[in-house]
């Protein structure tokens, strides 16, 4: 029962794909049939769906017949008239055979008579192919008359190609084709004179060329300033590239850019000083005669001489800024005609050419400025002359040409520059310096108080509390160096000004050329005036105190430098100042020269000691000499100006000329030529030890320890000690150790000194030998020297090993 259920809907898929399948594929289904067991089953079912479909067709065509009998009708009627519409047809054509006869009589008279046209047309067409060309050669002649050339060469040019062939052979044509190639020559001639003309025009008229580049130039550089500096909403400022094509356009046209509209600032362009209607028409004349190269060559050749004559400065250039802006005229009004001849011509001059062109011009440029201006030593000649190249620079770049080795040049001069104002500044110092009275300023009211500390940054409150009238510390010349060096870095900054430099750059600079001023010419200037002669200590008290203020403002002048740079004065790679070290060692040269004067002056007090080294004993009421009670008052005075130097400088000062007088005192007491010396002349230098030891106990500078100032003199005291106590067991028992009590006593120096007080002794004895025998002391007494001596002999000679 399965099975045949099966069987049954194996079939009815197979009938269902043999309904639905394509013929030409029904052969596998077939073949499934066949295959089977039931093939009688299989076809008693195909015969039962053949006679249900055979009975749908039945239906189908029985609802469909009465429609069919009503077509077959209605086409029975249709052939009835076709058959009349045939008959109507055919009439139709017959009456147009008929008509159409008379219509073509009609077209073959009109045949005729479009022939008739036709050969009068032809007719009228020769006689009037003379007229043109009589016409044409009559305008021809009008053109040369009138020496329209370019238009009369176009003429003969359409003469001889158009009108001539067609007029045929006539014999005032051929009088015409012969006269052509004279005419030519002719045109082209007057075309070359033309030209020739033009080249001397613009020579001419290159100086006021470039005076009027230059001027479009400078108004476009102030109105971008101009937009630059005050921002409308509606306005921008143009890039560096629009700018060029702007001055470009302006040049050819002769309008400023951007003030088109303003016809009392509009400058004249290279078109409205020169007219170039020459070149174009000799150009499209030898292009139409098809001598373009020829022409080109000579154009070329012509105004490289040219270019050689502008490109030689005059002798006298460097003399005045009249004579850089003439030469620059000069170059500038060339290129702006080459530049205009580039643009409005096709191929005259190419790209190729004017770059080669402004190669030979710049190398010749930079050639010359640098052999000029090397002659100049005026900064404001300088730096005018610099503006001028900048113009000069902006202008052509302007014109499409690079510029960027002048920029380069203008940084070579940078360092002329510098060194012509290291020049003025140095004349400047110099003046300040001499011109200064070395005091301190005073100051009586509270506008002159504020008008001095606006030229120079004093910070001192304690000085602001005090009443007027009172005095500033420094004199005049500080802040006159503290503004002649503002003065100096803004005339840096100036040069550095329209050189596309960064604001790095422009610090940078500037900080180096300070750092010269001050490392070269300020501090040769401060060591002139601490040097001269006739300088005295107040004065070199003076230096010291203003390079003291003028070392505490250097990090006012970075900040100065940093404020007109944009540059913070904390930038990793920037140039420090180095005043702080220029005026230091001006500080230190001023002391130096303070000790040295000061030991010169106390040589000269010593230069009036009288010592009687034979004198003998003195009584107890001996005084110190008047030398010296000069020199002691000398160094009160001079002491009591020094209360406003650094602690340090009165100190050293101090300590100084007290060793000064103990060491010259002691060069006296043993001067060779002092060959002998009494116990009465060590009494009298003893003497004056204790004055200068009573000097240096009073304390003339404040700031020593104790006895600090009295070991000056301790070499002296203790050699006068060792003499005048006769303590030679001591001396020499005790010689070495570090608690001796005649420790600084220098043996060589006691021989000596020992030496020079036997020497009279022994001439004593020789003139008194007779009484010899009388003078037992006298003998004990020379045997001790004699005993010392020699022991001081040994005591060197160990000393020595």
């Amino acid at each position: 029962m399965m099975a045949s259920v099966e069987t049954a809907a194996e079939h009815e898929r197979i009938l269902r794909e043999i309904e639905s399948t394509d013929t030409n594929c029904i052969g596998p289904t077939l073949r499934s049939v066949y295959d089977g067991h039931e093939h009688g089953l299989f076809m008693d079912k195909l015969d039962a769906r053949i006679r249900n479909h055979d009975r749908e067709i039945e239906k189908m065509c029985n609802h469909h017949f009465q429609g069919f009998v009503d077509s077959i009708t209605e086409l029975l009627k249709v052939r009835g008239e076709a058959q009349k519409l045939k008959s109507q047809v055919i009439d139709t054509n017959r009456h147009l055979q008929d008509d159409g006869k008379d219509l073509i009589g009609s077209m073959e008279e009109l045949q005729q008579c479009r022939v008739q046209q036709r050969n009068i047309a032809s007719t009228i067409d020769k006689l009037t192919h003379c007229l043109p060309v009589l016409e044409m050669y009559s305008r021809l002649q009008e053109q040369m008359r009138a020496k329209r050339y370019y238009p009369a060469l176009r003429t003969l040019e359409q003469l001889e190609r158009t009108c001539l062939p067609k007029a045929g052979q006539y014999r005032f044509c051929s009088i015409m084709s012969e006269n052509i190639p004279k005419l030519r020559t002719q045109i082209r001639d007057t075309a070359m004179t033309q030209l020739r003309d033009f080249l001397e025009s613009i020579r001419k008229h290159s100086d006021k060329i470039g005076e009027t580049a230059i001027k479009q130039a400078q108004l476009q550089r102030s109105l971008d300033n101009s937009v630059s500096a005050q921002p409308r909403p509606l306005i921008g400022r143009r890039s560096r590239k629009e700018a060029r094509i702007g001055g470009r356009r302006s040049a050819a046209s002769g309008q400023d850019p951007g003030m088109e509209d303003e016809e009392e600032d509009e400058v004249p362009g290279a078109p409205d000083l020169v007219d170039f209607s020459p070149v174009y028409r000799c150009l499209h004349i030898y292009t139409v005669l098809g001598l373009r190269d020829v022409f080109e060559n000579y154009y070329r050749k012509q105004r490289r001489k040219q270019a050689r004559l502008v490109l030689q400065p005059h002798s006298n250039m460097h003399e005045t800024l009249e004579g850089y802006r003439r030469y620059f005229n000069q170059i500038v009004g060339f290129f702006v005609v080459e530049d205009h001849v580039l643009h409005t011509t096709q191929g005259l001059v190419n790209r190729a050419y004017v770059e080669e062109l402004w190669e030979l011009a710049l190398s010749k440029i930079i050639a010359a400025l640098r052999t000029h201006s090397s002659y100049c030593d005026n900064p404001d000649l300088v730096l005018d002359l610099k503006n001028l190249i900048v113009l000069f620079a902006d202008t052509l770049q302007g014109y499409g040409f690079p510029v960027s080795q002048l920029f380069d040049m203008l940084l070579e001069m940078r360092e002329q520059y510098g060194e012509i104002l290291l020049k003025r500044w140095n004349i400047t110092f110099r003046q300040v310096l001499d011109q200064d009275n070395y005091s301190p300023i005073p100051v009586s009211t509270e506008q002159e108080y504020r008008h001095y500390t606006s030229q120079f940054p004093l910070q001192d409150p304690e000085l602001e509390k005090l009443p007027f009238p009172k005095k500033l510390p420094f004199s005049e010349f500080v802040p006159k160096v503290y503004c002649q060096l503002k003065e100096f870095i803004y005339a840096c900054l100036k040069y550095s000004e329209d050189l596309h430099l960064s604001s790095t750059e422009v610090d940078d600079m500037i900080r180096k050329s300070t750092n010269l001023l001050l490392t070269r010419t300020l501090s040769h200037c401060l060591q002139y005036a601490i040097k001269k002669k006739n300088v005295g200590l107040a004065e070199l008290v003076q230096v010291i105190i203003n390079t003291t203020h003028l070392e505490q403002s250097c990090h006012y002048l970075e900040e100065f430098i940093s404020n007109i740079t944009n540059v913070p004065p904390h930038t990793v790679n920037a140039t420090k100042l180095y005043g702080t070290s220029t005026f230091k060692d001006a500080r230190h040269s001023a002391e130096a020269e303070i000790y040295t004067s000061l030991n010169a002056k106390i040589d000269q007090f010593l230069q009036l000691a009288d010592y009687d080294w034979l004198v003998s004993a003195q009584g107890d009421n001996a005084e110190a000499s008047d030398y010296l009670i000069d020199l002691i008052a000398f160094l009160r005075s001079t002491f009591s100006v020094f209360t406003n130097l650094p602690g340090k400088v009165a100190q050293t000062a101090c300590m100084s000329a007290c060793k000064h007088i103990s060491t010259s005192l002691m060069q006296l007491l043993l001067d060779p030529e002092v060959r002998q010396i009494s116990m009465g002349a060590l009494h009298q230098l003893y003497i004056d030890i204790k004055e200068c030891e009573g000097f240096a106990r009073a304390g003339p500078v404040a700031g020593f320890q104790g006895d600090t100032l009295l070991l000056a003199f301790s070499d002296l005291r203790q050699l006068l000690d060792l003499f005048l106590q006769w303590d030679w067991s001591t001396y020499l028992a005790d010689y070495g150790k570090p608690t001796c009590k005649y420790l600084r006593v220098n043996p060589h120096t006691a021989l000596a000194l020992l030496e020079k007080l036997i020497k009279p002794m022994r001439e004593s004895n020789r003139k008194n030998n007779m009484f010899a025998q009388f003078r037992k002391t006298d003998r004990d007494r020379q045997k001790l020297m004699d005993t010392v001596i020699k022991q001081l002999r040994n005591l060197i000679a160990q000393h020595h090993a």
